[in-house]
């Protein structure tokens, strides 16, 4: 299938409405990116809130993830054919109700369905964020536009964790629940600027959508995902759903070599290099969704340490990726991308040993907060190579598809992560004495040793993934020029 680029539509809005756009447009990222990070930190406050096991936890972070997942790519099909700006408002909208019942959720289960709701809304929402700006500004402004985009969406990146972890170390048990609630300001600002500024919005009727692709990838996901994570805490995979989701994943790949119009033109995988790529986000950002996921609740429901503070082991990988990033790719353009994402993954590698060895000395500022400060390193090394390795082994106008496809199967690997990792913590909390829950608040004996015995696991493994994938880069990524 033939992706056209999005481009400027002349009469889409007035030039003074274009900062309007574009402001919309890095709310509404800002929202998308932040709120997977800020679920992290605050879930040991969220389970003591809401007395929630450790696979509810699991779930109350793929509630979120699989649905993003799952339809970001056919998100940005739906804005072709309906309208972008409609169904730009529409994911917000939906985000925005969705947050509400999570601010208010009285109960685990009903935080998780909201999640997904979130998650739906956020699918057709933050892939319509960059088209929107490619359709305001003309050719000639379009580049200065995505940087103040890109730099915006960086800084509040960085931000958020930590200004949530602020809100969650001084206020009260309940204040979990403002880091949902703030999205509902932010979201009816960025819906009114849609609403007011956009003068036209093209639909076209005639743009195919892969409904029963999206339906049997959705499917397969989230029974994948289900007896992946098992029925309760350290409880062994459940075969009967995962197996059941293996089989319709294998449809999904059926559908999509005989469909019209894939959503995952499967000839693209016929490029060793296109393939290695996805290969090595698969496996790289599936150990950096463990850490990030089960780093904050050993810090916090472990070592006792406080929200802002572990909110500070997010800060090297939002500041050494932006300040870095440019570079990267520049060096990836004059060395070729896969000795680049090599390298970089081997730093992630050693920052994740370097976890494993020393998370049961419990000591964040002398050893923690420099293996994660190595991690943000290699990971800004690993992060535009990727993109350029991924654009480099397709035609360019294919380009957009091939990086959307990108784009799932790093969401699928956290999403992957978070249920296989969490069955695997659980177990080995178990088995090492630990009588409470992994990432629950617990005054028992042996609670945090065995937390760290669990979570330095599940380090080395993530080490070996993520060395696996800087293999895979150097062995059979290759320059396409």
């Amino acid at each position: 299938m033939t992706v056209k680029k999005p481009g400027h539509v002349p009469g889409f809005c007035a030039p003074e409405a274009r900062p309007f756009i574009l402001f919309s447009a890095i709310l509404a990222s800002a929202l998308g990116f932040i709120d997977g990070t800020l679920v992290a930190i605050a879930l040991p406050a969220m389970r003591d809130g809401l007395n929630a096991t450790l696979v509810q936890a699991q779930w109350i972070n793929n509630g979120y993830l699989l649905p993003l997942s799952a339809l970001i790519l056919i998100g940005g099909a739906i804005g072709d054919r309906y309208g972008l700006a409609r169904v730009f408002a529409a994911g917000i909208a939906g985000f925005v109700l969705a947050s509400l019942a999570c601010a208010v959720a009285p109960t685990p289960e009903t935080l998780i369905v909201a999640r997904v709701f979130q998650g739906i809304g956020a699918a057709v929402m933050v892939p319509g964020s960059l088209a929107l700006i490619a359709r305001a500004y003309p050719a000639e402004e379009r580049g200065r536009a995505i940087g103040i985009w890109a730099a915006a969406s960086a800084l509040t990146t960085a931000l958020g964790p930590i200004l949530g972890g602020l809100v969650l170390s001084f206020g009260g048990t309940e204040t979990w629940r403002l880091l949902f609630a703030i999205n509902l300001p932010l979201g009816a600002l960025a819906l009114w600027m849609i609403l007011t500024k956009v003068a036209a919005d093209p639909a076209r009727p005639d743009h195919p959508l892969d409904l029963p692709g999206a339906a049997l990838i959705t499917g397969a996901l989230a029974l994948i995902a289900l007896g992946l994570t098992g029925a309760s805490e350290g409880h062994a995979v459940n075969w009967t759903p995962a197996l059941v989701g293996a089989a319709l994943f294998a449809g999904f790949l059926a559908w999509e070599a005989r469909s019209p119009a894939p959503m995952v033109p499967l000839d693209l995988f016929r490029n060793a290099s296109f393939s290695a790529a996805n290969g090595a986000t698969f496996l790289i950002y599936f150990a950096l969704s463990t850490v990030l996921f089960f780093l904050p609740m050993t810090l916090i429901a472990g070592w006792g340490q406080s929200e802002v503070v572990s909110a500070a082991a997010f800060a090297p990988l939002s500041i050494f990726i932006p300040l870095l990033s440019t570079r990267a790719g520049k060096w990836a353009d004059d060395h070729g991308p896969g000795p680049l994402i090599a390298v970089g993954g081997g730093l992630v590698a050693l920052a994740f040993a370097g976890l494993a060895i020393t998370t049961p000395l419990q000591a964040f500022w002398i050893f923690t907060l420099p293996c994660t400060a190595l991690m943000g390193l290699g990971m800004a090394l690993v992060v535009a190579p990727l993109s350029a390795a991924i654009m480099g082994a397709v035609p360019e106008d294919r380009s957009g598809t091939a990086s959307g496809i990108n784009n799932a199967v790093s969401r699928v690997s956290g999403l992957v992560a978070v249920a296989v990792m969490g069955t695997l913590a659980g177990a080995i909390y178990a088995g090492a004495g630990g009588t409470g829950s992994f990432g629950a608040f617990s005054d028992t004996a042996g609670h945090a040793a065995a937390m760290n015995t669990a979570f330095a696991t599940l380090c080395w493994v993530t080490a070996a993934l993520t060395a696996l994938g800087a293999g895979l880069s150097w062995l059979f990524i290759r320059n396409e020029d």
